[in-house]
């Protein structure tokens, strides 16, 4: 995936968009979209200012969110990560519980063996 192709995907999950919704407002299709930010297929420059217009952007904004793009993918990295993290939190904790029950079984069934 090219820089450009990855900077349009990015931009439009942040808005909530799927490519259905982009490749309409563009008159293409999905899969020419998906070739777009892909990376598989250039863009033109009347391409390039359709899709920043989309954006609220002009052309050249598009192009310099290099900086932009790194640091909102990484934020995105850092939010699945964390859901991830979360997910497993709760397996932990769950296992913790049934271990704690577990235990506490053991110790009464060894009671009533004393006794």
């Amino acid at each position: 995936m090219n820089v450009l192709g990855k900077k349009i995907k990015l931009l439009r999950q942040q808005k909530g968009w799927n490519q259905h919704d982009i490749a309409n407002k563009l008159a293409i299709s999905i899969p020419a979209l998906s070739k777009i930010e892909s990376g598989v297929t250039d863009i033109n420059l009347s391409r390039l200012e359709q899709i920043a217009a989309i954006f609220g952007l002009s052309a050249a904004q598009l192009l310099d969110l290099d900086v932009l793009a790194e640091r909102s993918m990484t934020k995105v990295e850092f939010a699945t990560v964390n859901q991830k993290l979360a997910k497993r939190e709760a397996e932990v904790m769950t296992l913790q519980k049934r271990l704690i029950e577990l235990y506490q079984e053991l110790k009464n069934a060894e009671a009533r063996q004393v006794k």
